[in-house]
């Protein structure tokens, strides 16, 4: 089991949320809007609500004690960014954040983000291949 320190909870942060709850992991997660906070309540351990770019806030959480950090906001280029660089300057272990664009995933590899997903790049490459080629019924880069 892994404790997860997740940050952003809009369709993406939610569907990781309620994934990681199904693998048994210790789920933390941090969203300004209350509403978002509320929705993913039944499937964290705890929920918080809080502005993620808080450098005070994020050092209360003891980010050094959670085996990964989810930057899960896509919408906001400023705030996923200074999230993600507040975290590295804390010490996080592990940080995937979430880009909206190539030029957001470059700042955030830039700014202290281990891995970068790009959702709707990644599922349009998958979606392309597995519609364009015979008898495939799965895929997965090696």
């Amino acid at each position: 089991m892994k404790s997860i320190l997740l940050i952003g909870l809009g369709r993406y942060g939610r569907h990781v949320a309620r994934k990681l709850h199904s693998m048994h992991h210790e789920i933390m997660a941090v969203d300004k809007n209350e509403e978002l906070v509320n929705e993913v309540l039944p499937y964290t351990n705890s929920a918080l609500i809080a502005d993620s770019t808080d450098g005070h806030f994020l050092e209360s959480l003891g980010v050094r004690n959670f085996d990964a950090c989810i930057v899960a906001i896509g919408d906001d280029f400023q705030s996923s960014l200074e999230t993600t660089l507040r975290l590295r300057e804390l010490g996080a272990k592990y940080i995937v954040a979430r880009a909206s664009s190539s030029i957001h995933e470059k700042f955030l590899l830039r700014n202290g983000a281990d891995e970068v997903v790009y959702p709707e790049k990644q599922l349009a490459l998958w979606t392309a291949i597995r519609c364009g080629s015979d008898h495939l019924l799965d895929y997965f880069e090696l």
